[in-house]
């Protein structure tokens, strides 16, 4: 399956595509909203994504102050999780704005929406939608986003695979053009989240939904989950970006920056030159190799025309010059009689040997 995001051609065959999930990285400046777009392009990145929610339509103020202490990730917050919301959020108004940035860069634009007025809004300006993993349940949300009829990159944090499955299904009903991500939805930069990050759900995706594009979103440090997810078969990937990991926020500490942005990008591109055919067979630059390492028949001894040759008379080395016979036809030559002379360590050739 391919599908199209943009100027971007995904698929199989096709370079992974990155989305540099600036979110709420802007700390609430546009001016630092749009530099973020310029250096995600800089670094490599495919996109520039943004979760668009506004704090009363995705948090209940009253479910979490009547919780008895802010947990997993939110326990290390400073503020409350309605006012991080709030201030987190990306004003209706930016959009265009962001979007002409990313059209500037040369770089798709698309968010995630959090509530049908931010799906509604944002679909002027977007060629994908892109559905955060807390959201997996909430089919009618799904459901809306699918309708637009615009590919769709579904997360799948924290989930089960019943979870993944509904969802799916759901989509695909009214939108065949998904992206399935395998995502682990702890954003606490702990080094233990790699333990918990199972590349492997990717094969099971791909059981389940061979023609589905597989893809990762990822929240840990460093490339191995990428490179990983690359070669289990993703080629979409998002990770979030910012300039400066020391920066006070809630996604900061696990984004990427613009070098380990572009790092990821330059190893990822070598993956997939690495990963190259499924196809068998003797690679260009291994030409000469086959030659210098590999062995041929040859002669032990200075062999006399008429003579019939014995096990003794054949020596196996290197290298297997072009045209002489081969190791796994020995016992063929054993019983032939040499046609002419054949000097002490010359390759046999067929045209040397009759019966």
């Amino acid at each position: 399956m391919e599908l199209k995001i943009g100027k971007h051609t995904l698929g199989d065959a096709h370079p992974t595509y990155f989305i540099a999930d600036i979110a709420a990285n802007h700390d609430g400046s546009l001016d630092r909203a749009l530099n973020l777009i310029r250096l995600a392009a800089q670094a490599g990145a495919n996109a520039a994504k943004f979760q668009n929610f506004r704090g009363p339509e995705i948090v209940s103020d009253y479910g979490f102050s009547h919780m008895n202490a802010q947990v997993s990730h939110q326990a290390n917050w400073k503020k409350s999780v309605t006012q991080v919301y709030n201030e987190a959020s990306v004003p209706f108004e930016w959009t265009p704005i962001l979007k002409e940035a990313c059209d500037q860069a040369g770089i798709d634009y698309f968010s995630s929406p959090y509530d049908f007025a931010a799906t509604d809004m944002l679909d002027a300006y977007m060629p994908a939608y892109k559905i955060g993993s807390g959201d997996i349940t909430w089919l009618e949300a799904c459901l809306h986003i699918a309708r637009k009829g615009k590919p769709v990159l579904l997360a799948t944090g924290a989930s089960d695979i019943g979870e993944v499955q509904q969802a799916v299904d759901a989509i695909l009903a009214v939108n065949p053009t998904l992206v399935l991500m395998q995502c682990n939805t702890n954003y606490t930069a702990a080094d233990g989240n790699f333990d918990n990050i199972h590349l492997n759900v990717l094969k099971t995706y791909h059981l389940m939904w061979p023609n589905l594009i597989l893809g990762l979103s990822d929240h840990t440090h460093g490339h191995a989950t990428v490179l990983g997810a690359v070669a289990l078969g993703a080629r979409v990937v998002e990770k979030h970006f910012t300039d400066d990991n020391n920066r006070e926020g809630p996604d900061h500490a696990f984004a990427m920056n613009p070098e380990s942005w572009a790092e990821m990008v330059r190893n990822t591109r070598q993956l997939e030159r690495a990963l190259g055919s499924a196809n068998k067979f003797v690679a260009d630059n291994e030409q000469q190799t086959v030659v210098v390492q590999r062995r041929c028949l040859r002669a032990a001894r200075d062999i006399w025309a008429g003579e019939t040759v014995s096990r003794d008379m054949i020596a196996v080395l290197r290298p297997a010059t072009p045209g002489a016979i081969e190791p796994y036809k020995i016992d063929e030559v054993i019983g032939l009689k040499a046609l002419h002379d054949i000097p002490f360590g010359k390759e046999l050739r067929w045209t040397q040997l009759g019966d």
